[in-house]
């Protein structure tokens, strides 16, 4: 028989950028959404302890489980990507109920599970909850190896991993962060600019703030929650199409850098070159303007030739291997 999961409730505090429970009152290894062993990397809510809600793109879950099987208990139809033992992403597309990731059994042993939630933005409106685990009877959850550092990635649509086979998956933040050993999380959702425009563009310098971005909810993140090592910035693609002129963006991107450097004071930031190369001497000038200042762990990253001919599904969102080429040119600089 499965055992049942046990839900309670918990308060949570961040540490290194992994959220712990300290005085949990479900049992330590039950699967449920405030077992301890659980780390929930990115922007999640978890005000209902019984039901943790992801927000943003990127935001995962690992945890380590024995055991030769795991089930996720789902709410409604979303869909979902998950990872037994650092395997390949498998897809599980319009999935709730109690979703069964290992159908064919596991070695008895330890293992370990990413499980990664389709962002809920734009045309989709899946139920993306995480409501714990099923495990085999007498099994148990225990922490997965322990990353050393997050990096946050900041972006819009490229950055969600749009048009890409995986979505946020196979997109280069996630990507360059499995590569480096290091959590990650993707702050983007498609159409995003920099600058607040009068034809309404969602813009970072408003929503990077908040908890749930362009999804439901205004309330402002507690940047408490997790400290990156690292931000990676890639904004201003969708800056031109609603008209933002060179001097306001530069203006606006010195401001964002300076807030950021706030939140953040031992962070490296890093401005990317948009691919396709729109305010690329205004991103460059203000990093120069941000160094000037005084705040020497900031760069400018030049992407000029980094996607191959073939590296675009259109004239602006790389494809998989578009991304696999940008994670390649990434990895280096932040290792």
């Amino acid at each position: 028989m499965r055992r049942c999961i046990v839900l309670a409730t918990t308060a949570l505090l961040s540490l290194g950028g992994w959220l712990i429970a300290p005085q949990a009152r479900a049992a330590v290894g039950d699967g449920s959404p405030s077992d301890t062993n659980i780390s929930f990397v990115g922007r999640w809510n978890t005000t209902n302890t019984s039901a943790y809600v992801p927000y943003w793109a990127g935001a995962y879950l690992r945890v380590g489980f024995t055991g030769r099987t795991v089930k996720l208990r789902q709410r409604n139809a979303v869909d979902l990507w998950a990872s037994v033992d650092g395997r390949a992403f498998t897809a599980y597309g319009k999935v709730s109920g109690t979703v069964d990731l290992t159908p064919a059994g596991l070695a008895s042993g330890n293992h370990t599970l990413i499980v990664s939630y389709r962002q809920v933005a734009g045309s989709y409106t899946g139920d993306a909850v995480f409501q714990g685990l099923v495990l085999d009877a007498g099994a148990a959850t225990f922490k997965a190896p322990a990353r050393s550092r997050l990096i946050e990635f900041v972006g819009d649509s490229i950055t969600a991993g749009t048009t890409s086979s995986q979505l946020a998956v196979t997109d280069y933040g996630f990507v360059t962060g499995e590569r480096l050993g290091a959590d990650h999380t993707q702050i983007a959702i498609g159409g995003m600019c920099l600058s607040e425009t009068s034809d309404g563009c969602w813009a970072h310098e408003t929503r990077y703030w908040m908890s749930s971005g362009g999804q439901a909810g205004t309330d402002l993140w507690n940047f408490s929650r997790y400290t990156p090592a690292a931000v990676v910035i890639n904004l201003g693609t969708n800056d031109k199409s609603h008209g933002v002129s060179g001097t306001d963006f530069q203006a606006k991107y010195v401001t964002f850098l300076t807030r950021i450097r706030a939140k953040f004071p031992n962070a490296k930031l890093y401005a990317m070159r948009t691919f396709i190369g729109r305010y690329a001497a205004e991103t460059k000038a203000a990093v120069q303007a941000r160094n000037s200042a005084g705040d020497a762990a900031v760069f400018y990253v030049d992407t000029t030739g980094w996607l191959p001919a073939d590296g675009l599904s259109d004239s602006v969102h790389p494809n998989d291997k578009g991304h696999l080429a940008i994670a390649t040119k990434l990895v280096p600089i932040l290792s």
